[in-house]
């Protein structure tokens, strides 16, 4: 299956499994999903996640977070589509639900999330918004 916006397809994974209640899901493994991972990971949004090995196909098996019951993930979206690139200067990028949730921006350092991209002062394209 040819998928042209790996991120989004990611999100709307995340997205559908909360949905469901599910605990775990597995995504087709890719570079830029396992960094966007981490930072979920390293931001709290996620419990894990762990690379496998299924036949010939590498995946991505991912362990959501709840909280009595309720997603640790309340809103995740898309803002940097394939069809309009969105980018910002670090001077222009604006808080999301002021400084509770998290943008996850790839930067020339690196896939970062909007915190550690204003600690490196450096701007790119915004990924997606979390919160």
């Amino acid at each position: 299956m040819n998928i042209n916006d790996p991120v989004g397809d990611l999100i709307t994974r995340i997205r559908n499994a909360q949905t469901r209640g599910r605990g775990k899901l597995t995504s087709p493994a890719s570079t830029l999903r396992l960094r966007v991972l981490q930072v979920l990971k390293d931001e709290g949004y996620i419990r894990d996640f762990r690379a496998i090995e299924n036949g010939q196909h590498k995946e991505i098996e991912i362990e959501l977070k709840y909280h009595e019951g309720a997603p640790a993930i309340h809103e995740i979206q898309r803002v940097s589509k394939p069809g309009r690139r969105v980018y910002s200067s670090i001077k222009d990028l604006r808080l999301v639900r002021n400084g509770l949730g998290i943008s996850i921006i790839s930067t020339p350092k690196g896939v970062m999330s909007d915190a550690a991209a204003r600690d490196a002062n450096v701007g790119g394209e915004i990924l997606c918004e979390v919160y």
